[in-house]
């Protein structure tokens, strides 16, 4: 298999595919290259294809028809599969997916795809436990809404943001993180603040460290 079918065939998605399968998938691919800002597709577009992160991140994100507030409801990373919703349904894209930083992208527009899955329909059990995967993380999303305030939940998307690393550097714009977050600019921003004024994480620039993590965990709670 050539570099991008192994990279197909290690998602769920496509896991279990048969090698010729997967490659002609992969064939059927183009590499695109982003820079920051740029956007695959808008809410509400026909949906043609779906696409797999090689390199960056990918924002997929809703905005408000009432004040155009902008909320950030996922982060795609290397590795990571993204809209495939449309080639299920055939519906118009659910939100929106902009590029944070110089990313790229494999694009496979979903005839090959529909193709595999008619040749070998067992497949559809990969689709079935994304789709599971992505409901328990809207569930997740959805219970921080309503169980944890704004400074919680501004810890723990901090947390997610750092992973494994006690310093790192902040992906997003400070309005990217409040939509991530949920909540206005300034809210976050000071639950950020007081995060620093009780000694829990250090800032300089775009760049924070981490200094009590489980103080942080706690309050993310």
């Amino acid at each position: 298999m050539t570099g991008h079918a192994e990279q197909l065939a290690r998602t769920s998605f496509f896991a279990d595919a048969e090698t010729g399968m997967i490659q002609d998938v992969a064939d059927a691919g183009i590499e695109r290259s982003l820079t920051r800002g740029d956007i695959l597709f808008q809410e509400g577009d026909p949906p043609d294809a779906l696409y797999l992160v090689l390199s960056g991140r990918i924002a997929i994100a809703m905005s408000s028809q009432v004040d155009h507030r902008e909320s950030v409801v996922a982060l795609m990373e290397p590795g990571d599969l993204f809209g495939e919703l449309g080639l299920l349904d055939e519906g118009p894209r659910s939100a929106m997916a902009r590029a944070l930083e110089s990313s790229s992208v494999l694009e496979v527009p979903f005839a090959p795809v529909k193709t595999l899955f008619e040749r070998d329909p067992r497949l559809l059990w990969n689709v079935t436990r994304l789709l599971a995967t992505r409901l328990r993380v809207m569930d997740e999303v959805l219970a921080d809404s309503v169980f944890l305030d704004v400074t919680g939940r501004t810890a723990k998307r901090l947390l997610e943001l750092a992973g494994e690393f006690d310093e790192f550097q902040l992906p997003v714009t400070q309005e990217e993180l409040a939509g991530m977050v949920g909540a206005s600019r300034e809210r976050v921003n000071k639950a950020i603040a007081n995060f620093i004024k009780l000694g829990w994480i250090e800032q300089h620039d775009r760049t924070y460290r981490i200094v009590h993590r489980d103080r942080l965990e706690l309050r993310s709670r």
